[in-house]
């Protein structure tokens, strides 16, 4: 793992729909000289190798976030979730307010402190920047449509896990990087794609453009694997990567889950086969006629502010990404 490439990245604000920075810091840390194109919504996309086939591969740069969507008379900001938020992860945080100009702010979401909760009414979340009026937010360059992110923290278990916000995807992202740095020194008879996409997390937007746009012989989405419980069974961080084979909204290529299964197996590479919830970029492509397999990790508190991979399992799914490249 490239543990400062993934740090860089999770501190790089970025909700769905407001990717301009991550997309920026992506850019900045692509291979010197690669071309890379950014379509109209905003994916970042690149194509190496040659040849007739296609192998496509893509992780999401948006993360979840709030959106602000109004400013109160005393100053504190309204705001609308983006993305699965459960409500009990909004008070008492610590944010960073993104503005107009891109800087950053901070910001927290109060908590109704316990000597009082019995009698009161609990009151409705909002930001607050410390200003007392409308005019002082505007003064710290807020405007409604700016956003806010929950403030990064990363932590390292036991030197085997690492713990923070927005690993999903921002663990996808950089692995994708260190992919396509490998594939830059093969010799390949096939042209692959890697994009970055937009807008994720509020319905596979990004990823519905490059369906429309590129027709892959393959499609390998790379996102999290939500653990762990009674329906994703045995699945677990530390066991390896995991083929998500089925989630919410679709259902993995059969044959070509047992093609890799395969491959890894020759390879020596741990894999681990899961059902979980939710959906990846790869359903607008297996709409479209094309075989996909999500190629995931394992993360047990999906959507929290402690998003928890196994560095082993990353390792291990940059292996299986290079050797995907060399085989398939």
């Amino acid at each position: 793992m490239d543990f400062d490439k993934l740090t860089e990245l999770l501190f790089v604000p970025g909700i769905s729909g407001r990717e301009e920075i991550i997309r920026e810091k992506i850019i900045e840390l692509l291979p010197k000289g690669i071309p890379y194109h950014v379509d109209d919504l905003g994916n970042l996309i690149v194509e190496v190798g040659q040849g007739e086939e296609m192998l496509g591969f893509a992780a999401h740069m948006d993360e979840l976030g709030l959106l602000i969507t109004g400013i109160n008379p005393d100053g504190t900001l309204n705001f609308k979730k983006i993305g699965g938020i459960p409500d009990e992860l909004l008070v008492g945080r610590h944010l960073d307010v993104i503005n107009s100009s891109g800087e950053s702010i901070d910001g927290v979401i109060g908590f109704l402190a316990p000597h009082l909760s019995r009698s009161a009414v609990k009151p409705e979340p909002t930001i607050d920047v410390g200003a007392s009026s409308p005019e002082e937010v505007a003064e710290l360059g807020i405007e409604v449509l700016d956003y806010a992110v929950f403030r990064k923290q990363v932590s390292i278990l036991n030197d085997r896990f690492v713990a923070a916000r927005a690993l999903d995807d921002r663990f996808g992202c950089t692995v994708l990087l260190e992919f396509l740095k490998e594939a830059l020194t093969m010799e390949l008879n096939k042209k692959l794609l890697f994009v970055w996409t937009v807008q994720e997390e509020v319905g596979l937007v990004g990823a519905q453009a490059i369906a429309s746009q590129y027709h892959p012989a393959l499609f390998f989405p790379i996102d999290s694997f939500a653990c762990c419980s009674k329906l994703t069974g045995s699945v677990k961080p530390g066991k390896g990567p995991v083929l998500r084979m089925s989630d919410s909204s679709s259902i993995a290529s059969y044959d070509l889950g047992k093609r890799l299964l395969s491959l890894a197996k020759e390879m020596n590479i741990p894999l681990q086969l899961g059902v979980t919830g939710g959906g990846t970029d790869g359903i607008p492509f297996q709409r479209r006629g094309i075989k996909m397999v999500p190629l995931s990790l394992a993360l047990q508190n999906l959507h929290s502010e402690v998003e928890y991979l196994a560095i082993e399992d990353y390792d291990n799914l940059l292996k299986l990404l290079t050797e995907i490249a060399r085989n398939f």
